[in-house]
């Protein structure tokens, strides 16, 4: 999928894609959230904010409040791709997020996923 593509995406329709695929590892939305604070700065009003306006991927990430200084820790590949090879920041922003849900269907522990 080319990138503009991806930037387009309304996150309303992603949010619970990656619910799903966390519930289906038996994880829950709640882990979700804290993975998606962690890495955007997003607080859950700021999440509902986002999903209430129907902001796109791209908006999501460009208006997040604080990317998290550590999400430079993230390492891994996602599609085939590695997340810290990715030249485009707001690409490697999607991936990083869904690295770590992937970490979190894959059963990692939260202290982990979030670099603690």
């Amino acid at each position: 999928m080319e990138k503009s593509k991806v930037f387009a995406l309304k996150f309303s329709k992603i949010y619970p894609l990656l619910i799903q695929k966390a519930e289906r590892k038996n994880r829950t939305k709640e882990e979700v959230d804290e993975i998606i604070c962690w890495l955007t700065g997003y607080d859950r009003k700021g999440i509902q904010a986002q999903l209430d306006k129907d902001a796109d991927y791209e908006t999501f990430f460009a208006q997040a409040p604080a990317m998290n200084p550590n999400c430079s820790l993230i390492k891994g590949t996602v599609c085939g791709i590695r997340v810290e090879d990715i030249e485009d920041p707001m690409m490697q922003k999607i991936r990083y997020l869904d690295k770590l849900v992937d970490e979190l269907a894959k059963g990692k522990s939260m202290e982990k996923i979030l670099r603690g």
